[in-house]
């Protein structure tokens, strides 16, 4: 079975999100660990175990609550319906949000390094939103499972 080259395109999109903004993450974490002040310890516990609890109760929280689960479903379906990820607007879109982001990550390390308060939440919320990318990722899979969706992403 082959899927409508709209639908390969979103899927794709998706992918790349997560991918984008996995890679995004790890070299800010690289960049907080030589800018950053403090016990390795805290830095760990800082840019990668409390980031990683945020990852893993989005992501787990937006594939096993139904509420959540629907809602993120409905979501989701709605964005490949509006065209989402199938543009080149779209694309760059999704590629300022995620430098943006990254470029505030950076921006609160670097205010540590001249004094500034620690940057702790800014980790840990950009871990749940990475988290809140791959539940995303893993429901378009599972919309392609779906019957009722199927029959509109299926090239015939």
């Amino acid at each position: 079975m082959t899927f409508t080259p709209p639908w390969r395109m979103f899927r794709r999109m998706q992918d790349s999100a997560v991918a984008a903004a996995a890679l995004i993450y790890a070299g800010a974490v690289a960049h907080a660990w030589r800018v950053l002040p403090g016990a390795p310890a805290l830095k760990a516990e800082l840019t990668l175990l409390f980031p990683g609890v945020f990852f893993a109760l989005t992501l787990v929280a937006c594939l096993v609550v139904p509420l959540l689960r629907g809602a993120l479903s409905r979501h989701v379906w709605i964005s490949f319906r509006t065209g989402f990820g199938q543009s080149v607007i779209s694309v760059l879109a999704v590629i300022a949000v995620l430098a943006g982001a990254a470029g505030f990550i950076y921006w609160q390390t670097h205010a540590v390094a001249s004094g500034g308060r620690y940057p702790a939440g800014v980790f840990s919320g950009y871990g749940a939103g990475i988290g809140l990318l791959l539940a995303q990722a893993l429901l378009v899979r599972s919309l392609e499972r779906d019957p009722v969706f199927r029959s509109q992403i299926e090239q015939r």
